[in-house]
């Protein structure tokens, strides 16, 4: 059972602005696969079956990815489970939007990316503002000081108002118009002139997404890089764990021996627990953890939590004598996991080490990792670790 099941929304009523309810109208399917209202029944039961899309997906084994090239497929499987990234984008594919917004909407319709940006830029705008006031009221102290022998309050007007900004006083300037005609300020039949933007942007999507949508969901068809033939789920299994052996040039479809402890089957485990459970699993190499998750997605609210998969062998052996090197399988050091947990705390994130436990070798026989029926036999175990602060955890 896990210890970070979903919690309860809050009580708190608001009332949603316009913005929030169009995302929660566009973000409204938790999975790409859609369950309409029933509308025959018999006997009790629904004769209605759900909507599942067929995306496609090409495998690259340089990247261990696959990419969804299709546009349309793109947006479903963000759009729907906020599955993958755009390769030309920090998460959602928005590259093309992005183009066409500074052609032609000239900045009016922002992107999330460029509402990131903006507010970046404000911040870093409103920190050096206050920094000059702060240089300024200082020297005006020091001057009134040394010049009629009174001393004043830094930052305090005569009449008591505050000359230092704060972040809720503060508010940014426009930015100034260019003189010069921009080469996007165009005349409406100069508009029309213009070729149209190709899409260059891909969703990629990580193995552990790609066979989760392939096996779990039933709703994508990964291709060979080489022939664009589908593969079947056999050699979809095969493939993703080959594309974790050591070589030089990863081969599609290659024969190698299975191990319990292959990479991506530790890491999946890892991703379709959280995932069964309702989450949001996104990466989490920039807090570095390996998962992230999320109540609905990013572009609602923040990761709760940060996952830290740690492989555990049931059998010390087969760790001795495995070609593969997993990360966390060795004892970690405690400067290292204060480092990751305060780096997480000061995001307001939870840190949660997840056990993953590998079946022996002498226990559960190879043959089972033939299929995913080996699933079966890894356990999860949590621990949620949180920093002791004592000025707030004095009760």
């Amino acid at each position: 059972m896990s210890l970070i099941n979903q919690t309860s929304r809050s009580n708190a009523s608001f009332k949603p602005s316009s913005r929030r309810a169009e995302t929660s109208r566009v973000y409204a399917h938790p999975l790409p696969i859609i369950f309409p209202e029933p509308t025959y029944k018999f006997l009790g039961l629904s004769l209605t079956r759900p909507l599942n899309p067929h995306c496609t997906a090409l495998f690259d084994p340089l990247t261990r990815s696959a990419w969804v090239p299709s546009s349309g497929d793109a947006t479903l499987l963000w759009q729907r489970g906020f599955f993958g990234k755009g390769d030309l984008s920090r998460s959602e594919p928005s590259w093309l939007a992005r183009q066409i917004n500074a052609r032609k909407m000239k900045g009016k319709a922002l992107t999330s990316e460029e509402i990131t940006a903006k507010r970046r830029a404000e911040r870093k705008q409103f920190k050096l503002d206050r920094a000059k006031a702060i240089a300024a009221a200082a020297a005006e102290a020091e001057t009134a000081f040394n010049e009629q022998g009174r001393v004043i309050a830094p930052g305090i007007a005569p009449d008591g108002t505050r000359i230092i900004p704060s972040a809720a006083t503060w508010k940014p300037t426009s930015a100034p118009m260019p003189s010069e005609k921009s080469p996007l300020d165009v005349a409406p039949d100069e508009e029309e002139e213009m070729e149209p933007i190709q899409d260059l942007e891909h969703l990629q999507l990580s193995l552990q997404e790609a066979f989760f949508l392939v096996w779990a969901l039933d709703c994508l068809s990964i291709l060979h890089p080489q022939t664009n033939v589908s593969f079947t789920l056999a050699e979809i299994w095969n493939t993703f764990q080959n594309s974790h052996i050591p070589s030089l040039v990863p081969q599609p479809n290659a024969p190698s021996p299975s191990r319990f402890d292959n990479p991506f089957l530790v890491s999946y485990v890892a991703y379709h627990h959280y995932r069964s459970l309702g989450w949001v699993v996104k990466g989490g190499i920039k807090f570095c953890v390996d998962y992230l998750l999320y109540k609905r997605g990013p572009v609602f609210q923040h990761a709760e939590f940060a996952i830290v998969v740690i492989p555990v062998y049931e059998n010390p052996e087969d760790q001795a004598n495995s070609p593969f090197k997993l990360q966390n399988a060795e004892p970690f050091t405690w400067s290292w996991l204060s480092t990751i947990n305060r780096v997480n705390s000061q995001v307001q994130k939870t840190l949660v080490l997840s056990y993953i436990t590998i079946p022996a070798e002498s226990r559960v026989s190879p043959k089972v990792l033939s299929s995913p029926a080996c699933f079966a036999h890894y356990s999860v175990r949590e621990v949620v670790l949180r920093r002791f602060i004592p000025a707030r955890m004095r009760d």
